[in-house]
């Protein structure tokens, strides 16, 4: 039963990873920009939560199309406004996505306060699944169920629509792509929409286990960065292994100890991993 204990906290942990880790490989794997404002999207997520069930009454699930329109909608105008107009510029579009990450949390902070705030469980997922001596929580397995969807229908535009046609044409060579029409400012646009969206349902699920706050997003990004460079930067397949790798790694290790040594020994893994592997475990590139 320990053993099945820590495999159940090891997966509820890589779940919340992969889901926050999704968008930020995708907007990585097809634009180049290393957004350090994914953070803040997931808090933004978290926000639309409660804002939706504080003030409209609207329960977490009902909410989940709503946070995701309305996160992507927010993406969709952080890339039209400021990124566009700094692709094949790394260092620019890391020091724009970092002011953009600062303004929003200040931002939330001016409307909403800086006071911790609590989004409600839904009632069907607050119940527990008993198995012999161990209970799951119905929300953790909703969690993973979701995590698991996401990445399905990730993978199912990338590789099964004329949408991921266009949009691995783009990442492979932008020029060669425009030259046969595909408009490529605009899948741009689609691809940061589609990552910010992702980053918003992932907080909006943490949010009824984790208290909410101007400042939640910043663990979950660094996180996810981890997960990222471990799995390969531009590896889909990467990020779901390197997820199991860490949450397990991190499930087990906090288990016997704490937190806070787990993600130290997890963080000296990797920085030690990179060091053999610079290019992470994944090499393959999800735009060839």
């Amino acid at each position: 039963m320990e053993i099945l204990a820590q495999s159940i906290t090891g997966l509820s942990i890589a779940s919340i990873l992969l889901m926050v880790a999704l968008g930020l490989a995708i907007i990585y794997g097809i634009t180049g920009v290393i957004n350090l404002a994914h953070g803040e999207l997931v808090m933004l997520g978290a926000y639309s939560a409660w804002a939706l069930q504080t003030y409209l009454g609207l329960g977490l699930l009902v909410s989940l199309p709503l946070i995701f329109l309305a996160t992507a909608s927010f993406g969709w105008v952080i890339d039209r406004v400021v990124i566009r107009h700094l692709y094949n510029r790394p260092l620019d579009t890391i020091l724009a996505t970092w002011g953009i990450g600062v303004m929003a949390q200040q931002a939330v902070r001016l409307i909403a306060g800086g006071e911790l705030r609590y989004v409600q469980m839904p009632a069907s997922l607050s119940s527990a699944l008993n198995l012999g001596e161990v209970d799951i929580p119905m929300m953790r397995l909703f969690i993973l169920g979701l995590s698991v969807a996401l990445f399905a229908v990730t993978g199912y535009l990338l590789f099964r629509t004329n949408l991921g046609l266009k949009l691995r044409a783009i990442a492979q060579n932008r020029e060669v792509a425009s030259c046969f029409g595909i408009d490529s400012d605009r899948i741009y646009g689609l691809t940061f929409a589609y990552g910010a969206g992702l980053a918003g349902l992932a907080g909006a699920v943490i949010s009824p286990l984790k208290s909410v706050s101007p400042e939640m997003g910043t663990g979950y990004v660094v996180d996810a960065f981890m997960v990222v460079v471990l799995g390969g930067v531009e590896s889909l397949i990467g990020t779901v292994i390197s997820s199991g790798i860490i949450g397990g790694l991190s499930g087990s290790i906090a288990y016997y100890f704490n937190d806070t040594i787990a993600k130290a020994v997890v963080l000296l893994a990797i920085v030690v991993l990179i060091r053999f592997l610079p290019q992470g475990l994944f090499a393959a590139r999800i735009r060839s």
